[in-house]
């Protein structure tokens, strides 16, 4: 294994010095639009879709085109870990062919495992536990708005998924006080919440009650109700999750400045009424965008040893 492969599994094992230099390097990046230089040139990334996506393969694809380098697009359907081919084994094999490795899949642990086996970078692009690289281009977009996050109160609303973890980690390493309602039996992981409290100089509480969450917020954040892989469970989350819709009557004891996030893609009518929706649009769209910046920014960091 190279003495200096870094991988991206999670915001928490970054420091937060090297995460800000991610984000700095968005700024240009973004502000650059086609990048003054190729900063991957001859550099290819392999991607592994396990989950269907929009935003993960279209901003990693583009991302890497207009830094010069390009990416390849990999399904468990077309690959030979459809067919059973331990995923060590697939590391090890990609490892001498590509640059980086990007997978998108259910299981935090294979992205662990193909961390171990590779001796390239390898990028969380969202587990079932974690999406690292959604939340760190939602702190970017909150940025952008804002300034300065510490000083910034964030609201999450819904389901105490990958995305939930993924925000008490951000909380964590950037300093923001964050708030979660989640219905009782869908609370955060304890382990994820135990160690953010822990070493957190921030407010991270997560409470029942959706308008004692979103009280003051300047940023509103929620997900789907039922996740890719939770489609037979959707009757029964549509019923639970009801009252954490996020709306207008939700939305009138938010800060006047308020800043309605949504990682998409959205269900109109049950997370977020379509009223919220038209009305935040514009950032929900930026914060999409932000998603391809701030990747190209992680990529560059990772495969180029961008400084």
């Amino acid at each position: 294994m190279s003495a200096t492969k870094k991988d991206f599994l999670d915001l928490a094992g970054w420091p937060v010095a090297e995460l800000k230099h991610i984000l700095s390097l968005a700024t240009v990046l973004k502000s650059e639009r086609q990048p003054s230089q190729p900063r991957l040139a001859g550099k290819s990334l392999a991607m592994i879709f396990e989950k269907a996506s929009t935003r993960t393969r279209v901003s990693f694809e583009v991302g890497m085109y207009q830094l010069g380098g390009q990416a390849i697009f990999l399904s468990r359907h077309d690959t030979q870990l459809g067919r059973g081919e331990p995923i060590e084994d697939t590391a090890r094999v990609l490892s001498r062919y590509v640059d980086g490795i990007m997978i998108r899949t259910f299981s935090q642990e294979d992205t662990i495992v193909l961390s171990r086996h590779a001796t390239v970078p390898v990028i969380n692009g969202l587990t079932d536990m974690l999406h690292p690289s959604q939340v760190l281009a939602d702190v970017f977009t909150i940025q952008e708005r804002f300034g300065d996050i510490r000083k910034v109160k964030v609201a999450y609303v819904g389901d105490g998924n990958n995305m939930a973890h993924s925000w008490i980690n951000a909380a964590m390493r950037f300093g923001f006080d964050l708030q979660l309602a989640c219905p009782d039996g869908y609370h955060p992981d304890a382990k994820i919440l135990a160690r953010a409290r822990k070493e957190a100089d921030s407010e991270i509480n997560v409470v029942d009650e959706p308008l004692q969450a979103v009280q003051g917020a300047q940023v509103v954040n929620t997900d789907v109700w039922a996740s890719m892989g939770q489609e037979e469970e959707a009757e029964k989350r549509r019923r639970v999750f009801a009252p954490y819709q996020v709306n207008d009557q939700l939305l009138a004891v938010a800060a006047p400045d308020v800043m309605v996030l949504h990682c998409l893609p959205a269900h109109r009518g049950e997370e977020i009424t379509a009223a919220v929706f038209s009305r935040f649009q514009e950032f929900i769209f930026n914060q999409a965008e932000n998603r391809m910046h701030v990747q190209k920014a992680l990529l560059a960091t990772l495969l180029g040893g961008e400084k």
